[in-house]
Formats: C-alpha cells, structure tokens, sequence
C-alpha cells in the first residue's frame, strides 16, 4: 500500500463509509477503488483514469485532490499524449470516409436552396394578390354602410360615459383601501456572495425562518451540518429515500457538507437549492449559508 492510498483509506474510515458506500456515491467500481487504495495502477484502464478516479475518491471523502497531487507527484502517473494514438487515428479514419458524403452534399446544395427561392417567389405573389382581392371587398363594404356605422358608433360611446362614470363611483365605493402593512411583503432570497474550489457562500435573507431538509434522491449520500460556532448539528449516511431536517431559524452562519451532490437534494424553507457549482463538475462540495434574519425597510 502507498502512502496516498494509506492516507485516502483513513479519510474513507474517519468518514465511517465503506468501500460499497464510497462506489455508490463516486459511480467508481469497487476494484478500481480497491486499487487506488493499495497503489495498484497497473490494473486500472489508463493513467488518465487512475488521476481521475483519485480526484473523485478525494473529493468524497473531503479531501483536497490538488493539495494529494502536488504531495504525492512522485507516486501519481502521468498523463501523456502517447495513449491517445489510437483513438486519433480512428477520428482520421471516419473523417476520410465522411468526406465523400459531404462532397455529395455540397452538389445537392445549390438545387435545394434554388427550388426553396421559387417556392418563396410564389408564395409572396400569392399573398399580395390574396390581399388585394380582400381589400376591395372590405372597400365595397364599407362604403355601403359607413353611415349607419357611424351612428353607431356615436350611440356606444355615449353609453359607454354613462355606464363608466357609475361603475367607477360603484367600485370606489365598494373597494376599500388596504392597509399600509399589507402593501409591504417580503420575499425570500437565496443569493450567491461568493464561490471557490468545492465551496459556495449563500445568503438567506427576506424571512425569518431557516428550515434545512436535505434528502437523498438516487442513492446515498455522506452529509454533516455546522452550527454558527462550528459544533455539529448533525452528520449522518442518508440511504436513497431518506431525509434529515433541522430549524436553524437561530443560525447566523451554516455550514453544509454533501459528499454526493449528484444523489443529495438541498430545500430551504421548503424551495429547492440549485447549485451554484454543478454537481456534475464537483461530486463533494461545501455549503456556506449566511442568515441574518427578516429584512426590514
């Protein structure tokens, strides 16, 4: 076993989670996990995999992966260009192939583009002459009878003032004015203060409750939560289904670990957290949430 591996495996331990946990939340085989563990490389697919996997195995377990691979540079493999020959050569390949089909494409083109002209030709000019039959109809119409039209429209307006000048008085009578304290509401704002590495500052303002539940959707999932003077509120392995709620209502500032975001879903005060950094690009992230109570104007 090497000395990365040594010190990745009593982080897992620390963390109380176990080699099927840990393959759960990262989606690495277990072997591959195993192999990290005892230094054993060889066995892995590539060196681009053996970096990759040791980030998220680092990740999880609240480890900083760029800190491990400047530690352990020397027993980390290294990238190079030399194992993507292959794949280089097959894009070569089927683009040389693509490129009679795309010759073919090119030719068809300029008939496409000539045939979809004329139909936009014809269908203007039938447009134009579909407007101008229309117009003179409505011409002949309205010349017929323009002045009964006009009355009309003298008599509408007429009932119109009538009708509006009582319903108005009507509405204002009956509509009663609201109080000034109900004109004032305030809203709930999660806003990002600040965001680097695996860690985002929130601030909580517009209420004055702060409701955590955090509940995991699709697998399991490492989470802990920090009170404002850094003692734990809880921690805990929430399987699929499972959820853990806490008032934090008397929280200035929160601190929330996920150590799989993919499978973890965040509600404050019953609205869904998005996260700021995509739970795709960072599997384990860290949670600031400011809260300073109601805002008041």
């Amino acid at each position: 076993m090497t000395e990365l591996g040594n010190r990745l495996k009593e982080a897992r331990k620390e963390k109380g989670i176990s080699l099927d946990d840990l393959q759960e939340m990262t989606k690495i085989q277990k072997r591959y996990l195993k192999n990290i563990e005892e230094g054993n490389y060889d066995s892995m697919p590539g060196k681009f995999y053996v970096r990759a996997f040791i980030k998220q195995y680092a990740e999880a377990v609240g480890l900083d992966p760029e800190t491990l691979f400047e530690e352990y540079e020397s027993d980390i493999p290294r990238t190079e260009q030399e194992e993507f020959p292959e794949q280089l050569s097959r894009v070569q390949m089927s683009n040389k192939r693509a490129a009679p089909d795309t010759v073919k494409m090119m030719n068809v083109l300029p008939r496409i583009l000539v045939v979809a002209a004329i139909i936009a030709i014809l269908f203007l000019l039938w447009f134009v002459v579909y407007k101008l039959a229309g117009h003179s109809t409505k011409e002949k119409l309205n010349s017929g009878a323009s002045g009964n039209v006009s009355v009309q429209k003298e008599s509408i307006k007429s009932a119109e003032k009538v009708s509006s000048g009582s319903s108005s008085e009507k509405n204002a009578a009956k509509t009663p004015k609201k109080p000034a304290s109900e004109t004032k509401k305030t809203a709930q704002k999660l806003e990002t203060v600040s965001s680097s590495g695996y860690t985002t500052t929130y601030k909580l303002a517009g209420t004055s409750q702060f409701k955590l539940e955090l509940k995991a959707n699709g697998g399991r999932s490492w989470v802990q939560v920090k009170n404002s003077d850094g003692s734990t509120n809880f921690q805990q392995l929430l399987n699929d289904g499972d959820s853990r709620t806490a008032d934090l209502s008397n929280q200035k500032q929160v601190t929330i670990t996920i150590g799989n975001t993919v499978n973890t879903e965040v509600y404050i005060n019953g609205k869904k957290l998005k996260y700021h950094i995509p739970a795709s690009k960072e599997v384990r992230q860290d949670m600031i949430i400011q809260f300073n109570g109601p805002q008041t104007e």
